[in-house]
């Protein structure tokens, strides 16, 4: 009977639908584990596929494929450890999220996702059937069990296989991050150990994949609950753990035990991590965006160098009377710092070809939000015909404050394929800019120190898109509206829950009015990196045609 288990955790990228790339990078890890000695190589969730699929899961010639890779790989796994690995299958009982263990050539095991989340961005009933409880399965003598992902979130999965035999619980995932989620996964892991008295192996996927991001910190705990080994957030790392045989049992033997980021830092990553691949797996290394001399743009300038490299970061000014000389030359201090490329557009002489274009019709007509909304659409037109013509990315820039309201113009600065800071709060996006001023990581492509002026921080946000125009002008003061917004979307309160919490009744329905007039505009709106758990998009789903109001 063996003593020692060598597991080898590969929290690694995968990209949706790169078959044959992801099989690669899984053999790529079965031979590292194989140098090291280990019993059995482990990837995430779904990794042949990537994760998540959406609904091309559903197309019967994607499983073929996906199938046909697996079991190629699978006939390569020979004179080594075994390799379990995430990927469909469909049989005549039903369709199922699976996770396979190869060994010599030959599966051993097919485990079936039996708790299938249903909530926040997963909708996993409408594309998998409930799988059957599976049993444990011996990998050189010893007997492990593997509840995935969500089957590890409910007792009845790991209990099953607890009371089958199991000896280790190896937990495949595919979980996307929201703020603080690793104290929440650590949680549930924990009650499994402690109900079970089996040490767990919680191993997560990195990278982004549309508007989520998955932030690895994988880790293992022993029987009691106690932290064994911790990985590193967002970083790709194959590593091994020793499992060890003594009278009660296994337990694993300290591993690597990497330091877990403030929420500030992880925030920021994944805005990071986020652009970067959904450039890279989309097939873009450039982009371009509007920079206004404004704090949003200011920091989805510093996310895409941070991601890219400042050398494919394309700003361009595009002003009007009503820009101010402290905004061009606060963009052009950004940029200097920097090191980006800033080009300037005039759009007066556009505009007044547009009015002009225009005035018959509008004639006896007062200059109002229309003239305003011209600029930005003209503005819009104009980056992304820079997009087209040297094929860079347009990135739009903003906030969660300014989505939720419709403080934004819809094909005008709304226009771009990407916003990274979509689920960002306005207040959140002060502070990250000055998070960012103050540290600087190996991970970060863009220079270090004080990279966003301290003016721009520190000035009322303005659109110019009038004289002497403030934000405040047509919003509540962002502390204001931030936290009711907070309170609205986040935690689904009411008008009287926000009343008992100080705010004014007529602040609260002008907001809560704003917010469910403005579903159109983002269900038009580009993918943005999720930060929260109710981000707009499969967080939060309502309809655009709403004639509800709490009267509360």
């Amino acid at each position: 009977m063996a003593d020692r288990f060598r597991l080898t955790m590969a929290q690694l990228n995968p990209t949706v639908g790169a078959l044959e790339a992801n099989a690669d990078k899984a053999f790529a890890a079965w031979e590292e584990g194989k140098r090291a000695g280990a019993d059995m190589v482990v990837l995430p969730e779904m990794f042949i596929t990537g994760y998540q699929t959406q609904d091309l899961i559903a197309k019967p010639a994607f499983v073929r494929d996906s199938v046909e890779a697996m079991e190629l790989l699978g006939r390569r796994i020979t004179d080594g450890p075994a390799l379990g690995i995430g990927g469909p299958w469909w049989s005549e009982e039903g369709q199922y999220n699976a996770y396979w263990v190869w060994k010599d050539g030959k599966l051993v095991a097919r485990m079936l996702k039996h708790e299938l989340p249903h909530h926040g961005i997963f909708d996993e009933y409408r594309i998998y059937d409930v799988g059957p409880i599976s049993g444990p399965y011996a990998i050189n003598g010893v007997r492990i069990g593997t509840p995935i992902c969500e089957d590890a979130w409910h007792p009845d999965v790991a209990e099953t296989l607890a009371e089958t035999g199991a000896e280790i619980l190896i937990v495949p995932n595919g979980s996307p991050y929201y703020r603080n989620k690793l104290e929440t996964r650590m949680n549930h892991m924990v009650a499994r150990v402690v109900e079970t008295g089996l040490p767990l192996a919680y191993l997560n996927s990195v990278g982004g994949q549309d508007d989520q991001v998955f932030d690895g910190a994988s880790f293992v705990l022993n029987r009691h609950g106690q932290l064994a080994a911790q990985f590193a957030p967002f970083d790709e790392i194959i590593d091994h753990v020793d499992f060890v045989r003594d009278a009660e049992g296994w337990h694993a033997e300290a591993g690597r035990d990497d330091p877990q980021p403030s929420e500030w830092e992880q925030d920021y990553r994944a805005m990071v991590v986020g652009l970067g691949d959904y450039l890279r797996k989309s097939g873009f290394s450039k982009v371009v965006l509007g920079l206004s001399g404004g704090i949003d743009s200011a920091l989805v300038a510093t996310i895409a160098a941070d991601a890219l490299g400042p050398e494919a970061v394309h700003c361009v000014m595009l002003p009007s009377e009503y820009t101010s000389q402290g905004s061009l030359d606060d963009a052009a201090e950004l940029a200097k710092r920097q090191g980006l490329r800033l080009d300037t557009v005039r759009i007066d002489g556009a505009r007044d070809a547009v009015t002009e274009a225009l005035a018959h019709l509008m004639a006896g007509t007062e200059p109002d939000v229309t003239e305003e909304n011209i600029q930005s659409r003209l503005r819009g037109m104009m980056l992304m015909a820079l997009s087209n013509k040297f094929g860079e990315m347009l990135l739009t820039t903003g906030n969660k404050s300014e989505m939720a309201v419709g403080y934004a113009t819809i094909y005008g600065d709304m226009a771009g394929g990407y916003n990274p800071i979509k689920d960002l709060y306005k207040t959140r996006v002060f502070e990250t800019c000055r998070w960012r001023n103050a540290n600087h990581r190996d991970w970060m492509k863009g220079p270090e120190g004080e990279v966003i002026p301290v003016a721009i921080i520190d000035k009322p946000p303005s659109a110019e898109l009038r004289p002497d125009q403030k934000d405040e002008d047509s919003l509540p003061p962002y502390p204001v509206l931030d936290a009711i917004l907070e309170g609205l979307v986040e935690h689904d309160a009411s008008v009287s829950d926000l009343e008992a919490a100080g705010y004014d009744h007529a602040t609260i329905k002008k907001v809560e009015h704003l917010l469910y007039i403005s579903e159109w505009k983002r269900f038009q709106s580009a993918p943005g990196t999720r930060l929260s758990r109710k981000a707009f998009w499969l967080d939060r789903r309502y309809p655009i045609v709403n004639r509800w109001r709490d009267h509360g």
